[in-house]
């Protein structure tokens, strides 16, 4: 799946696996600019299951392309911490780029291993 217009239209269809083709647009176009609205419209879905799906999509985003925009991460900062997104953004995206709630989550995070 390559193609956001063919994901868009199966938002407006309600299509139960809308999910699983965000995430192939996420792995297979070639502008995270024109996925990652797309990818924004999974993390907003009232299905719990697309929004968990649209949480895969932009870890996707960050490995190939290592870059994640702004709604996404203001969409993302109110998932449960610990998820594909948070470890992928944090290894692939420059950390200047990203918000201090990504850096105090991965920092306690060491901090405890280190302590523990």
């Amino acid at each position: 799946m390559d193609r956001p217009e063919v994901v868009l239209a199966a938002f407006a269809r309600n299509e139960p696996m809308v999910g699983v083709a965000v995430i192939a647009l996420a792995l297979n176009h070639p502008d995270p600019s024109v996925v990652l609205p797309v990818v924004a419209g999974a993390l907003e879905s009232p299905d719990r299951e697309i929004r968990r799906q649209g949480v895969v999509a932009p870890a996707h985003v960050a490995r190939l392309h290592r870059t994640v925009d702004r709604r996404c991460l203001e969409l993302l900062r109110g998932c449960p911490r610990g998820n594909e997104a948070d470890d992928d953004l944090w290894s692939f995206v420059p950390h200047r780029r990203l918000p201090l709630w990504l850096w105090r989550h991965h920092l306690a995070e060491r901090l405890l291993r280190w302590r523990g």
